[in-house]
């Protein structure tokens, strides 16, 4: 599995039975501390083979806060176990996002269903995407997500909701998508206008597009709502057998003062142990 198919299709809607099921004591519950100055969180189409009442539990025990990337079916099984989760899955798939005009009302559509829904279970984010290329030029692409976007954004003020556009590289996984360099999607957030629209910085996609991570962190660290992990090259652990030193990235976003989320989003090496990776990724990013 990776995202293109995970987030193909967003889950059911959310029924009253599925936040009864949640323990009167879960609802009432603080919030967990964080360890370290990050927040941390784990996406759970890394663990396709692992029910998700286990990888709940197992990102609860080892002091993970959140476990992202969830239709809205399954926030109810996160909040069992004292999580949040901390990106919503949202209106669409990958490849076909805001830079389509022909899109819009039914994103538009969707997106006002689901935005009081995340606000009503307390979730910070929802994702969005722009979409492929599909021959459209960078200008129109842009031009054509800020119009879209600008429509929902006042819901999302409203409801204390961040609208998050993922950065994701467009050179190895996600081939003509089109919100695939920093300055691209700044300039979305500048023309979008709200301070419930930011981007996801996504680590591993911005390493093979860009580089210079850190210094772009920090450059734009205003526009910047979440960040996502992952090993380069190969999306796999974020140990020292990949090219990023994460300790140092993780440091700088902390050090801005960061309050956000930073979601594991690293798939574990075949043969390695899933959960013993993913508490090497969460103490490799305690900072």
């Amino acid at each position: 599995m990776d995202r293109r198919h995970a987030l193909a299709t967003v889950a059911g809607a959310l029924s009253a039975s599925a936040l009864s099921a949640i323990p009167a004591a879960a609802l009432d519950r603080p919030p967990r501390a964080s360890a370290g100055r990050l927040k941390q969180s784990v996406c759970q189409w890394c663990y396709e083979d692992m029910p998700l009442e286990d990888l709940c539990r197992e990102a609860a025990a080892m002091g993970l806060l959140s476990v992202e990337l969830l239709g809205e079916k399954d926030w109810a099984v996160a909040r069992r176990h004292g999580l949040t989760c901390a990106m919503a899955n949202g209106p669409s798939g990958i490849t076909v996002g805001w830079n389509r005009p022909d899109q819009h009302d039914k994103l538009v559509a969707e997106s006002e269903r689901l935005l009081p829904l995340v606000a009503e279970a307390g979730l910070p984010n929802m994702i969005v995407f722009s979409g492929n290329r599909a021959g459209l030029s960078d200008a129109e692409g842009l031009a054509n997500c800020a119009t879209g976007l600008r429509r929902i954004v006042p819901l999302a003020e409203r409801l204390g909701v961040t609208v998050c556009m993922e950065l994701l590289n467009s050179k190895v996984d996600h081939h003509d998508y089109q919100c695939d360099r920093t300055p691209w999607g700044v300039e979305l957030v500048k023309r979008v206008g709200s301070p419930r629209f930011r981007l996801l910085y996504d680590i591993y996609h911005m390493q093979i597009m860009e580089g210079d991570v850190i210094r772009t962190i920090r450059d734009n660290f205003p526009f910047i709502a979440h960040y996502h992990t992952g090993g380069v090259p190969g999306r796999h652990e974020i140990d020292d057998s990949q090219e990023l030193f994460y300790p140092a990235v993780m440091r700088a976003i902390a050090d801005l003062g960061f309050p956000g989320y930073v979601g594991q989003e690293f798939i574990p090496s075949t043969g390695h142990d899933p959960m013993r990776s993913l508490r090497q990724g969460m103490e490799i990013c305690t900072v």
